[in-house]
């Protein structure tokens, strides 16, 4: 395009040229100039037929300044040269609010500052992960413009994250219910960005700071719960101890009063033998000999 413009002024120098002078010179300088600005022209009219749009970039044209619905993929492509091709990235991108200097897309202190259920300050470190949906491409460029992340990314996510966090105490969101409220977030914010044009692929809380003194008073509670759940573990451990000890002390009560109430002379005198025998088998008893009293009288051997 920048070749045609050149290429026109250089035919308006022509024609100055001829009208205002007629030395030889001057004319055949005329006409070299004439000459450039067709070959300007030309180029640029032939070089403006041809555009590429590079890789996880897609192309929005635009004609006489209206935005057209098809779109350019990348690679090469002949186009109409009148038509203006605005790139626009379909990658993957992130944009990132902290309180740490320089680490997000704002210098300085740009992390979330929002209210809990309980009134207190909560300091929110969130990244967003998303891209945009390429043939949604030419919607946002004639709606939103390039300038998506500060129009739509960064207001919707702040306002969501401090819609979301009135309806959790500072406990639950520093402990036990971060993951819900994230999850939470990315949903609703999923939908915001889908009726934009763009695709919401992970929102990160990175980090929830609470006021010092209120986060003392927080881990102590929480080690106090910790220190509870424990006790009561060991509590219900020791209850089935006894309970196993009474089982077992049942058990052998039970045991006995049936020995006792079971065993007769022939029963006892069985389990005698038995005793005997073993006592035969051992190697410091050689002979056992039974008096008829039931007596055992052992001999040693040795």
């Amino acid at each position: 395009m920048i070749l045609i413009v050149i290429g026109i002024l250089g035919l308006g120098v022509q024609f100055f040229l001829n009208q205002e002078n007629q030395h030889p010179s001057i004319r055949k300088l005329s006409k070299i100039f004439r000459v450039a600005a067709f070959v300007l022209i030309l180029v640029g009219v032939f070089s403006s037929c041809f555009i590429q749009i590079n890789a996880g970039q897609i192309g929005v044209k635009s004609l006489f300044g209206k935005v057209q619905q098809d779109i350019l993929y990348p690679g090469l492509h002949v186009v109409n040269p009148l038509l203006v091709i605005h790139e626009m990235d379909v990658r993957t991108q992130n944009y990132t609010m902290s309180g740490v200097t320089d680490e997000g897309n704002v210098k300085g202190d740009d992390a979330i500052r929002a209210l809990t259920k309980d009134g207190l300050e909560i300091v929110i470190d969130v990244t967003v992960l998303y891209k945009v949906l390429p043939t949604s491409a030419p919607k946002i460029y004639n709606e939103i413009g390039k300038d998506y992340q500060d129009k739509v990314i960064r207001p919707l996510a702040r306002s969501r994250i401090r819609d979301f966090s009135v309806g959790y105490e500072a406990i639950e969101l520093y402990s036990s219910k971060r993951d819900e409220f994230q999850m939470k977030i990315f949903k609703t914010v999923e939908e915001d960005f889908l009726a934009r044009g763009l695709i919401l692929e992970q929102l990160l809380i990175r980090n929830i700071s609470l006021p010092t003194s209120i986060k003392a008073s927080i881990e102590e509670k929480i080690r106090a719960e910790q220190e509870s759940q424990k006790m009561q573990f060991v509590l219900m451990k020791e209850k089935q101890e006894a309970e196993r000890k009474r089982v077992e002390a049942q058990g052998i009560a039970d045991y006995q009063r049936i020995i006792n109430t079971g065993l007769t002379d022939k029963q006892l005198e069985y389990e005698l033998i038995k005793a005997y025998k073993e006592l035969s088998l051992s190697q410091n008893a050689k002979v056992i000999v039974l008096n008829g009293k039931n007596t055992p009288l052992m001999l040693n051997g040795n």
